[in-house]
């Protein structure tokens, strides 16, 4: 079989880091890592490419070459997903798709041959058998969670890792929390099941034997799952492997709230290579928190958390979520005081979707509220439900949040702030990477495109030197991630240019 696995192509939005990839060439942030494993699952003897259209561009040629194309996509995929889809069956090249998109909508995609939905671990065997045998089915799912002991090394040979940003990496799925607007426990259940230590030393012997140096991405919906594995058996054995290879990694990942509750958790990811974690912080309103379900975060001081997780070097990125039916008329502005006062850089808001299967899905239907499917992309101004406080209302606010966050001079203001009190604790030696850019190493280019078009040519350049003397002289060991900051904001203004 001559098997071609397609990433469909990503738009534009503020996770793509698009704008921020062009100041040091690379094509896109992440691999396909779901894909990638699944290569890795096909028999042996079947000859396997792999098309990143975010990447790459997919050719008429590659699919006509393909007796199969296996798709894997999520939900901010749909409208290449459907362009993939159509050019298949034009060629007249059976299909294959999995993955979020395909699982939580299997009704929305007759028109392609196989669904293998669920985890591959379970339905891609059951699938390669009918096949082998002559009678594949159209859909294939489960019920069942498997353990991951024995889940497969991803197949790296497939992609040019030079055009990547971060590697990523697996480590655990589930998550033992059930906030209401989230499909992770719909896909991946609530107890979390982690791959052993020495599964993930496996993987990273991988990435290091192909020369890869720089950041990797634990893409785990919550790291600290599982505290217990995490702190006895797997950050022990990643501080020993990174130790004896000098440290060829930068590690980031995203955990709940109640990380800031274990210190000795933080001290272990840090002495591990962690230095970033996204939180969901979602809303500092605390009658909104108990709406949708999200009680790790309340009854507890969330600025005072945010601040203890960044005093131990860990970087905050943080989520947060407006349109929750007990949102006041202040919470735009109670949002923007947060995120500035924070100092959390990489604030994500977004306005609240209900996926499929989640149980603000099933609550809105029942209340006869929902209007379409989810777009995937929550900063996109789109809503797939009657807010209770109308739409107009919401998307006013909204706006008011982008303009109060992401605006040249409040975003400055908020990164100063940041490398002011930010206190890395590690002093080793560390390679390049994205979140922290090394101009002066591996990328002197970054730092001359910065001031050719942030110094120079961005209306926002005063903002910009300012930062910039204010780091050489006040704080100059953060002068690359001063940088690396202004970029991350040029990105910001890029996507929510129309807005701003």
């Amino acid at each position: 079989m001559n098997a071609l696995l397609v990433y469909p192509e990503s738009p534009d939005t503020f996770w793509s880091f698009k704008h921020a990839l062009k100041f040091i060439s690379k094509k896109a942030l992440h691999p396909p890592l779901g894909l990638l494993t699944v290569a890795a699952m096909l028999p042996e003897g079947w000859e396997k490419r792999l098309v990143d259209m975010n990447v790459n561009r997919l050719s008429d040629q590659e699919i006509e070459w393909a007796d199969y194309v296996f798709i894997g996509a999520m939900a901010i995929q749909k409208t290449s997903v459907h362009d993939v889809v159509a050019r298949c069956r034009e060629a007249g090249v059976k299909i294959v798709a999995g993955g979020p998109l395909f699982t939580a909508a299997p009704q929305d995609f007759e028109d392609v041959d196989h669904l293998v939905l669920n985890e591959a671990e379970v339905t891609l065997p059951d699938f390669l058998r009918d096949l082998n045998e002559g009678k594949a089915k159209h859909l294939y799912g489960t019920e069942s969670f498997p353990g991951l002991d024995n889940t497969s090394t991803p197949l790296w040979r497939l992609v040019n890792l030079r055009k990547y940003a971060s590697m990523n990496i697996q480590y655990s799925r589930g998550c033992p929390f059930n906030c209401e607007f989230c499909d992770i426990t719909t896909l991946y259940g609530r107890k979390t099941r982690a791959k052993p230590a020495y599964r993930i030393l496996e993987e990273l012997d991988t990435l290091h034997s192909l020369g890869w140096r720089g950041d990797v991405f634990f893409v785990d919906d919550n790291f600290i799952g599982n505290k217990k594995k995490l702190k006895k058996d797997v950050l022990p054995a990643m501080i020993e492997w990174m130790k004896e290879r000098r440290y060829p990694f930068n590690f980031a990942t995203e955990a709940s709230i109640n990380l800031a509750d274990d210190e000795t958790l933080m001290k272990l990811m840090i002495r591990a290579g962690f230095d970033s974690v996204f939180v969901g912080i979602e809303t500092p309103d605390e009658t909104s928190l108990a709406e949708c379900g999200k009680y790790q975060n309340r009854n507890r001081d969330l600025m005072a958390s945010v601040e203890k997780i960044q005093s131990f070097g860990l970087r905050v990125r943080g989520g947060f979520i407006v349109g929750f039916d007990n949102d006041s008329p202040d919470i735009f502005e109670r949002q923007i005081e947060f995120i500035q006062k924070s100092g959390i850089i990489t604030a994500m808001v977004g306005m609240l979707n209900a996926p499929r299967g989640t149980g603000l899905y099933k609550r809105l239907m029942k209340e006869g509220r929902l209007l379409k499917d989810v777009s995937g992309d929550n900063t996109d101004f789109s809503i797939n439900f009657i807010p209770r406080m109308g739409y107009g209302n919401l998307a006013a606010g909204y706006r008011k949040i982008i303009q109060g966050i992401y605006s040249p001079r409040p975003y400055y203001e908020r990164v100063k702030s940041f490398l002011r009190a930010y206190r890395p604790r590690e002093k080793r030696k560390k390679h390049f990477h994205f979140g922290y850019i090394r101009c002066h190493f591996h990328y002197p280019g970054a730092v001359f495109k910065s001031i050719f078009l942030l110094g120079i040519k961005d209306r926002a350049r005063r903002y910009y030197w300012k930062l910039i003397f204010w780091s050489l002289f006040r704080r100059p060991r953060l002068l690359p991630m001063a940088i690396t900051y202004s970029i991350y904001g040029f990105h910001f203004r890029k996507v929510f240019a129309r807005h701003l």
